[in-house]
């Protein structure tokens, strides 16, 4: 698979590991939701972007919408609870996210779900992960960007004012209280879009 990926220049590989989460910035949302938000989680990420992009079994999907069957609009990769990871610094990303949520959260995060956008034509429509227990309890889901920024945009369930973050080179986001089941989350099309970009979204047990 070939990638036309512009690495950062302020994206260092000094090796260290993530930051402490603790540097997280929290914004409350209505109806119980919230977001932490942390750029620049993953030092590294350009070169751990480029080493995702080869080493994920990325796999096309289809599904039906109405009367047809239509190609998703992006490429997928999954890891069930107890598949190894394709990388050893997603590994040290799930621990610390588990240790810094382990209080709020009540248990570890279990699977971690990839998605290929190739170019500004790739998107997700807006939704919120409410298979499972995410459409009846508070829950978590944290996504690792990596690759070029694109824009995760997160409104009130029914309509209301958006809310825009640009997300890659390693930022994370994590939706948390009841944001799953209230709120919902897209990554638009975008004619602006600067390259591609590899969204990692660790959950825990049961929210899809």
């Amino acid at each position: 698979m070939t990638s036309a990926f512009q690495g950062s220049l302020l994206d260092g590989t000094d090796g260290t590991g993530p930051r402490p989460l603790s540097a997280a910035r929290r914004t409350r949302l209505a109806r119980g939701a919230w977001i932490d938000v942390l750029p620049g989680w993953i030092p590294g990420a350009d070169a751990l972007f480029e080493r995702l992009l080869t080493s994920a079994p990325w796999r096309e999907e289809s599904r039906r919408m109405y009367d047809k069957v239509v190609d998703v609009p992006r490429l997928l990769a999954f890891y069930r609870e107890g598949d190894a990871l394709p990388d050893p610094v997603l590994d040290e990303a799930k621990a610390a996210l588990d240790e810094h949520y382990a209080a709020e959260l009540g248990e570890p995060f279990r699977t971690a779900g990839l998605c290929l956008y190739r170019d500004g034509r790739d998107s997700v429509a807006w939704h919120g992960d409410r298979i499972g227990r995410g459409s009846t309890e508070d829950t978590m889901v944290a996504i690792l960007s990596v690759g070029a920024p694109r824009p995760l945009l997160l409104r009130p369930r029914g309509g209301g004012e958006t809310i825009r973050h640009e997300l890659g080179h390693g930022d994370l986001i994590v939706m948390g209280g009841s944001c799953q089941r209230t709120w919902e989350h897209a990554i638009p099309k975008s004619a602006r879009a600067s390259g591609p970009r590899i969204s990692v979204q660790f959950r825990p047990r049961g929210v899809r």
